[in-house]
Formats: structure tokens, C-alpha cells, sequence
């Protein structure tokens, strides 16, 4: 068997994972995926806890030779970015205590290897996942296939953007 990704959305309300991994042939496979939902009433180190818990769970499951994030970037809600940030901290610092090697894709990077357009629309992600790996139906919710859109994307450019 090829290599094992996991690939991760960030998030602290809603953090997405993906596993895929490449048969003999270099075929990609979704080994499993999901959503880690954090309680809105939980305090943000709580939130943070389960972030980090549940992504540590994922690594020791599937033991992936690296895992893809989604790069973050600043929009209008600062709040937002800043909670991301913090989870992507939690994550990170699990990858690192695996020692798994991390690489990062921004969205423009990951929307066009998946669909050729740098500025696609999120279903349109949801269905080149389905496509590319054989699937009957999406991953959701969205966090989940974005999740293991980043995973794919890891898989075509090869790890070229890791974060050393």
C-alpha cells in the first residue's frame, strides 16, 4: 500500500478529517473521514481539548506517513480567523508530538487541483471528491469533503508544500 494522508479543515466549532491512501496501482481510496463538532456552549480551551483530542485519536488509528491543513488566510471576521488559528495551534502541535510531517495548500490551491479553477464553488469540491475517489455520495457535511479534498491535494503535488 501507498502512502497514508490525512488531510484536516480547520476549525474549532467544526473541524473536518479525511483519511485517503494510494493502492499499489496509485489509486486513491477514502480509508474514513469526519467532523469533529465542538458544543457552541463550551469554552474555548474546552473546544480546543476536543479539537486536539479527536484529531490526536484520528493519527493513532490510521498512523498517516503526513498529514495536509488548510492554510490560513485572513477574512473580514477577525474573531473567526483568530478561533481558527487556535485550533490549527492544537493541531499542529498533535501532527508534531506524532511526528508526522505537515504540508499546508491555501483554498485557491486546493479548489484548483481539485477542479481546475482556483475560484470554485464549494460544491464543486463535494463533487470532484465523489469523482475522483469512486464515492456513491459526499462526505458532509462540507468541513468533512473539504477535508478530504485537502488530503487529495496533498496526493497530487507530492508534499512539495510542507511546512519545515
Amino acid at each position: 500500500m501507498g502512502q497514508v494522508i490525512l488531510g484536516i479543515d480547520p476549525g474549532n466549532a467544526r473541524c473536518g478529517w479525511g483519511v485517503v491512501s494510494e493502492d499499489d496501482e496509485g489509486a486513491l481510496h477514502l480509508v474514513e473521514c469526519g467532523c469533529i463538532e465542538t458544543p457552541k456552549e463550551a469554552l474555548p480551551g474546552e473546544r480546543l481539548s476536543e479539537v486536539y483530542e479527536g484529531i490526536t485519536e484520528v493519527i493513532a488509528r490510521h498512523r498517516p506517513d503526513g498529514m495536509a491543513i488548510e492554510k490560513l488566510f485572513f477574512n473580514r471576521n477577525i474573531t473567526s480567523a483568530i478561533a481558527v488559528a487556535e485550533a490549527r495551534g492544537v493541531i499542529l502541535l498533535a501532527a508534531q508530538q506524532a511526528g508526522l510531517p505537515v504540508s499546508e495548500y491555501t483554498p485557491s490551491e486546493i479548489k484548483e487541483t481539485m477542479t481546475g479553477d482556483g475560484r470554485a464553488k464549494k460544491g464543486d469540491i463535494g463533487k470532484m471528491v465523489v469523482l475522483t475517489l469512486g464515492l456513491k455520495k459526499k462526505p458532509t457535511p462540507d468541513d468533512t469533503a473539504d477535508a478530504v479534498a485537502i488530503a487529495i491535494t496533498h496526493h497530487f503535488w507530492g508534499g512539495l508544500n510542507d511546512l519545515r
